[in-house]
């Protein structure tokens, strides 16, 4: 009895494995899910569950990816509001895990040196040219106070220079202290900033920004060499879009470094235009859309409607 139970027992292991070898669509569904590096099975749309990862909903990327949704025939996908921080995170965990996942991304941020990520072509411009970083400043602020005026005017960076700090603060330095490191270190990049100005003796500024780590970099090293180098004490007010340009526009805030134009600002532009005075880009080349793991084979935003 116990031998014809073992053959019966090997015979039908056999039988499983032959019907596994004649089974390829099986075998192909199993394994489905390896070229964008996913644990499940299915399209990328199936696999992120046709969400797109965004940020705070105030933001103008996430704007311009509501336009996208509409421009590219998504229907059946979602944006997911949230913040800055929640989005890198959700990143992290994906990319650990060697997951599919389709974020609303910028350039510069720490995110594309610390992972390998690309930008989904984006052929019907839902996220329009490049973009530039502007200083924009309240009316009055050159007669009030005409050594920060300069010295906001000649501000100009690259953004592999913003990444050298945001990278600090990322691995964990305190923002001021990141912007100071950076601002001794490259006393030769500040020198023309600053350059015959005469320090003032306490006055105060305010400057505002909001929070993403682009604008945490650039803000504090503003405010440290505002302080250190040419006599004022600065206050950095961190707030939502809104808020930062209505304060330039009512006279509450002098300044801010962080206006994104001409798409992610431009429904703030096109209100307060008129109230504020524009002293031009900071940086320029700047890039806002969709962002993959370079894992994940797809290529534009049109794929997405196919997946």
């Amino acid at each position: 009895m116990k031998t014809r139970n073992l053959l019966v027992a090997v015979l039908s292991l056999v039988l499983v494995v032959a019907l596994a070898a004649c089974n390829p669509e099986r075998n192909k569904s199993t394994s489905a899910g390896s070229s964008t590096g996913g644990s499940g099975s299915g399209s990328v749309g199936d696999q992120v569950k046709h969400e797109i990862i965004g940020i705070d909903p105030g933001a103008g990327i996430m704007k311009a990816t509501t336009k996208a949704i509409g421009d590219y025939g998504l229907s059946d996908w979602k944006l997911i509001e949230g913040s800055g921080a929640a989005m890198t995170a959700t990143l992290d965990k994906a990319i650990k895990n060697k997951e599919p996942i389709i974020i609303t991304g910028w350039t510069p941020h720490w995110m594309f040196s610390k992972y390998d990520l690309k930008y989904l072509d984006d052929p019907k411009k839902s996220y329009g040219e490049a973009e530039e970083i502007h200083t924009v400043v309240r009316k009055g602020l050159k007669e009030d106070e005409p050594v920060a005026y300069e010295f906001l005017d000649r501000f100009e960076w690259t953004d592999k220079q913003m990444g050298e700090i945001m990278t600090a603060i990322q691995e964990g330095a305190a923002p001021e202290e990141a912007a100071k490191k950076w601002a001794d270190a490259h006393e030769e990049v500040i020198a023309p900033w600053i350059k015959d100005l005469t320090p003032v003796k306490g006055n105060k500024l305010k400057l505002s920004y909001v929070a993403w780590d682009s604008e945490i970099a650039s803000t504090n090293l503003i405010k440290y060499i505002l302080e250190s180098k040419l006599g004022y004490k600065v206050t950095a007010l961190q707030v939502e879009a809104g808020p930062m340009w209505t304060g330039v526009a009512n006279g509450d805030v002098d300044a801010t470094a962080a206006a994104w134009l001409p798409l992610t600002h431009a429904d703030y532009w096109s209100k307060f235009k008129d109230q504020v005075e524009d002293l031009g880009a900071n940086m320029t080349g700047v890039k806002t859309g969709l962002v993959v793991p370079s894992y994940i084979d797809i290529k534009s935003i049109e794929d997405l409607k196919d997946n």
